[in-house]
């Protein structure tokens, strides 16, 4: 089975042939900059995706993790625990590695990594996991 192939804005103006698809459960994206694989929680619609975590790997070897959530999603967590004993009844939200979006989908989070990296943000968001080795 072939691997669909998914073009972001960034993907377009970097690397003509970007790369993406399924390897078991993580969904990966390929740019000239950097490689994403996203563990999306069993939703298909990678277009509806508004919670997976997410790991990195740039040029440098290095490997980086977050957990990436909407707006809405968010909301909806919170909504989701109110009555009960999780976050003091849904009164707060806290995740160590996240990261909020504004907008659902793998394009729209592709970018958003983009952007932290091209900013130089991007260390002060995500996670570090490795001391990094360039990739044969």
């Amino acid at each position: 089975m072939g691997h669909p192939v998914r073009q972001t804005a960034l993907s377009q103006a970097h690397d003509p042939r970007p790369q993406g698809g399924w390897d078991k459960s993580w969904y990966q994206v390929h740019t000239d900059t950097f490689e994403a694989s996203f563990l999306p929680n069993g939703v298909k619609d990678l277009d509806a995706m508004c919670n997976a975590d997410v790991l990195v790997h740039l040029p440098d070897g290095s490997q980086w993790s977050a957990t990436v959530f909407t707006v809405a999603e968010v909301e909806r967590l919170m909504a989701s625990w109110a009555g009960s004993d999780d976050a003091l009844g849904g009164a707060y939200f806290r995740v160590p590695d996240a990261l909020i979006v504004r907008n659902p989908g793998i394009d729209n989070i592709t970018q958003v990594i983009a952007g932290l990296i091209e900013t130089d943000t991007f260390a002060d968001i995500f996670q570090r996991l490795n001391h990094g080795r360039p990739r044969p």
